[in-house]
């Protein structure tokens, strides 16, 4: 290894162990790093008293602004909340339409960049029903509209081109919620470029639900009058990548910060992947969150293309 590369290997090295990372775009010893984020903010309409969006948006902000993600995918954000967000943190820009009718209607599962990082080349939204492309549509007994927002993003300088796909499955329907893996595992293999992709979201069900051994390859799904279903694409969740054994994972709190609940909240991405850090984030104030979820981040360097 060069004099420069050690040097550079060595500030990586100490960035990440003071809670830091190297920047996607920008050098390291082996090539850059991406800093992904997924965090539920929580819908602005609901009655939530003294944690009402207009009470907790700074503390937003302020995760966002000290943990600095190159992409986050938000679940639950209403059109007037990613403008409060923009015009806080102006580096940012995003994909992503409202649930409701595909312009600014209802809530987003929008995802952010850093415009000086990235360039966006396709993007899109589907619905996640037997018609994926009909706006506002709900087919498979959801409680409310869910969709899937998603991009390919190509770095500025120097690193790979990739896709990241962020979701919102159901609240109460399981079975919503095991057809919507399946959509996103069949869009996920059939993206147009085969570069790496990172998933995120808000799957409301823990790690021993059936859509979540789905995703990672080790459960295949019966739905009724389709017979078995296997994950054409097995992933990895970032975290417990790096963290196997860890309880107290607890991603959804009700803005109590209790950490004993279920890890609902996930990065999932391809095998192959570096995961070099991965976290759950309990950011607060004075015990007052900035949401009723904890924020997932992860940095991790993607592999080459892939034939997945």
């Amino acid at each position: 290894m060069s004099p420069l590369s050690l040097i550079r290997a060595s500030v990586c090295a100490l960035l990440f162990t003071s809670g830091l990372v190297c920047r996607a775009g920008e050098p390291s010893a082996d090539g850059p790093e991406l800093l992904v984020m997924t965090f539920n903010i929580r819908y602005a309409a609901a009655k939530d008293g003294d944690n009402s969006w207009d009470n907790r948006k700074d503390l937003a902000f302020d995760v966002l602004r000290k943990h600095s993600p190159d992409v986050v995918g938000l679940q639950e954000a209403l059109r007037s909340q990613i403008d409060d967000i923009r015009a806080a943190l102006p580096g940012y820009a995003e994909v992503g339409v409202g649930r409701d009718d595909g312009k600014t209607g209802g809530e987003y599962s929008a995802i952010l960049y850093k415009k000086d990082l990235l360039a966006v080349t396709e993007s899109g939204t589907f619905w996640l029903s037997d018609t994926p492309e009909a706006c506002g549509s709900i087919t498979w007994g959801n409680d409310c509209t869910r969709v899937c927002t998603w991009g390919r993003f190509v770095p500025k300088s120097a690193g790979k081109p990739f896709y990241m796909f962020n979701t919102h499955l159901d609240h109460i329907s399981q079975y919503s919620r095991e057809r919507s893996a399946i959509l996103l595992s069949t869009r996920l293999r059939d993206r147009a470029q085969k570069d790496p992709f990172i998933l995120t979201g808000d799957f409301n069900v823990g790690e021993d639900n059936l859509v979540v051994k789905y995703f990672k390859g080790v459960q295949e799904l019966r739905i009724a009058g389709d017979g078995h279903s296997q994950n054409p694409v097995p992933l990895i969740d970032t975290f417990r990548a790096l963290h196997s054994d860890a309880t107290d994972v607890g991603t959804f709190h009700s803005f109590k910060g209790t950490r004993s609940n279920a890890k609902i909240d996930y990065i999932f991405t391809l095998p192959g992947t570096e995961v070099l850090q991965a976290e759950i984030l309990h950011d607060n104030k004075d015990s007052r969150y900035p949401s009723d979820h904890f924020p997932v981040k992860a940095a991790i360097r993607l592999p080459e293309r892939t034939s997945n």
